[in-house]
């Protein structure tokens, strides 16, 4: 019975030892991130994640445990030996993959590896990774297979092998065993409280989401998330329901008059919606010179609205806050759920109401994340895509490349026979940002190529707004240019950050009455379209989470979601809450209603999306 108990320990110091080193190579694989920390903080993520090592051990040491109890009454004790062994060597292979995959993932989506990516699995997906990356994460994949097997082989397998039949005592051999495998119960829940084992054990730092996910074991976050109901149902007690509604009405006044920014109600309508542009590449709102020196131009031209920010961090989020006036949500995408998404209001239904014919133009795959099931539902009456292109042009990982696609919308504006509501999604400043031409910088890194991309696409659209602007058209259409999300580059800032979610909005076109004119007033997605409707003298209460931006009474703040949190802006206000740690690591300038007031909002969406 000793040699199985020492088994039984052995195995334990070999996963936690796993445990620690798989943190130590999201550490060091995130070093930009982790540099930030001090090694105090450092420690802390080993320190406060070892209790959730300790659940995941837990289930692996269960199942070793029920099989060295049963080994008690075989003969052939080799069937056993080798099963321990395979069972321990699978987990080991599924672990390193999880291990991987996340350590990238993460430094595009800022949260640890779940369920989420397999929304988004897709050829257009894989083939957006760059070789070395695929090659750096695989040498990591080998390395720990190597280490970790070799380990096990030389000195556990031969250790099992190495133990003799039970002659005598096998019912106290096996009840021992079954015993202390029951007490894996207490690691696993990892309390005797109410509360099971959740992340949000794990979370010690206030300010710094990156110190709580380094301290999150990847491997049981995944694996826990497999087990819950993909359908999201969020929680109806989050903040007070009657306050809810009564801070969220004070946030949407109603207005009787708004500033009216174009020369007519009836103006064409060309939303240009820029992929991962981000503030920071947008010199004229404090980004950097020479990246986007068209848009920069532009920007004396037309109307700049600068303290205006994403709702969430990807690019089916953003279409729906853009189309829909509906916020983004930290734990799901209402698009992903068709039955839901039909039930929202669409920018494109009402406009065609009013005579418009709307259409739909991007040069990548719209099924790709429900997109084409959405803008189906929204009446688009049109769409162009990947297949409506010819095939040659195909030469972006995600598609075909702006400049052609910019062509594409300059034929169908030109051939109008209407007025018209056509929205463009743009892809080439997506990763893996390998885009046709010279270069802006011949740098390799992803901080050089992605600047690089949103050069091109910069200009690129600098080149389709020169042509429109010689078309008779153009006197009469109004262009919003929006990003769909921001960027964690340049400057590799946090998910969290308000940084990350600024984006560019601006108004063009010949239908504007100004130019060179700059809104103030924080907004986000959701906004545009009661915006929109208003300058058309047509707004409409449908889009319950939308303001309008130029109305006389209008509530100046900004919402943005993250996985499982939020961002509140007013002026002279930043709030950052945890839904997970249950905790604000940002309260700038902001009262105890304030606080309240930015709940209220969070639990007005969450209430909103459960009853759709």
């Amino acid at each position: 019975m000793i040699d199985r108990l020492k088994i039984f320990i052995f195995f334990a110091f070999y996963w936690l030892f796993f445990m620690a080193a798989i943190r130590g190579v999201f550490l060091i694989y995130n070093h930009d991130l982790t540099s930030q920390l001090t090694a105090a903080e450092i420690a802390k993520t080993f320190y406060y994640g070892f209790k959730m090592d300790l659940s995941l051990t837990g289930y692996i040491l269960m199942a070793t445990g029920l099989l060295l109890s049963f080994s008690a009454f075989l003969k052939k004790y080799k069937s056993i030996a080798y099963g321990i062994l395979i069972l321990h060597l699978i987990f080991l292979f599924l672990s390193a993959v999880i291990v991987i995959v996340d350590i990238e993932l993460y430094r595009h989506w800022g949260f640890r590896l779940n369920t989420t990516p397999f929304l988004y699995i897709g050829p257009e997906a894989m083939g957006s990774i760059p070789v070395i990356v695929v090659v750096k994460t695989i040498s990591i994949l080998v390395l720990l297979l190597v280490a970790f097997s070799f380990i096990l082989f030389h000195i556990f397998y031969k250790r099992l092998l190495a133990l003799s039949l039970v002659t005598q005592a096998p019912w106290k051999i096996f009840t021992t065993l079954l015993i202390l495998s029951g007490l894996m119960f207490i690691p696993i829940r990892g309390s005797f409280s109410v509360a099971a084992m959740n992340t949000g054990f794990v979370y010690f730092h206030k300010t710094k989401a990156y110190a709580n996910h380094a301290a999150i074991n990847v491997i049981w976050n995944f694996t826990k998330s497999l087990s819950k109901n993909h359908s999201v149902v969020y929680a109806e007690n989050f903040f007070d329901k009657n306050l809810s509604q009564s801070y969220f009405n004070d946030l949407y006044h109603t207005s009787d008059s708004t500033l009216h920014l174009l020369n007519t109600t009836n103006p064409n309508i060309l939303m240009i919606v820029l992929e991962s542009f981000t503030a920071d590449v947008i010199a004229p709102l404090g980004g950097l010179k020479d990246i986007t020196p068209n848009i920069t131009e532009l920007c004396h031209e037309g109307i700049l609205f600068t303290n205006f920010y994403a709702s969430g961090d990807r690019t089916d989020k953003g279409i729906v806050s853009i189309l829909s006036g509906y916020p983004a949500q930290p734990q799901s995408s209402i698009i992903k759920y068709p039955a839901k998404a039909e039930r929202l209001s669409y920018l494109s239904r009402h406009l065609n109401a009013l005579g418009y014919r709307s259409s739909f133009v991007h040069g990548g795959d719209v099924d790709f994340a429900n997109i084409r099931s959405y803008l189906t539902n929204g009446h688009f009456e049109h769409i162009t895509s990947i297949d409506d292109f010819d095939s040659d042009l195909n030469t972006s990982k995600w598609g075909v490349h702006d400049q052609y696609v910019f062509k594409q919308l300059f034929h169908e504006c030109d051939t109008a026979s209407t007025k018209f509501f056509k929205v463009m999604l743009t892809l080439s400043s997506h990763e893996p940002y390998d885009v046709p031409g010279e270069k802006l910088s011949t740098g390799n890194d992803d901080e050089s190529m992605f600047l690089n991309a949103c050069h091109y696409t910069d200009k690129t659209l600098g080149e389709f707004i020169a042509q429109a602007k010689q078309k008779p058209w153009w006197k009469n259409t109004l262009v919003v240019l929006v990003a769909d999300h921001g960027h964690r580059l340049p400057f590799n800032k946090e998910l969290k950050s308000k940084e990350r979610f600024h984006i560019p909005m601006l108004w063009l076109g010949g239908a504007l009455s100004k130019k060179d004119t700059t809104i103030n007033c924080y907004a986000s997605q959701t906004d545009i379209v009661n915006t929109l409707l208003a300058q058309i003298d047509k707004p409409s209460n449908a889009f319950t989470f939308s303001k309008n931006i130029l109305g006389n009474n209008t509530q100046s703040f900004a919402a943005y979601f993250f996985s499982d949190g939020y961002g509140f802006i007013k002026p002279g206000q930043y709030i950052i809450y945890d839904n997970v740690g249950k905790n604000l690591f940002k309260k700038d300038g902001a009262s105890k209603k304030d606080i309240d007031i930015s709940m209220a909002y969070q639990q007005t969406l969450f209430t909103d999306y459960n009853k759709r």
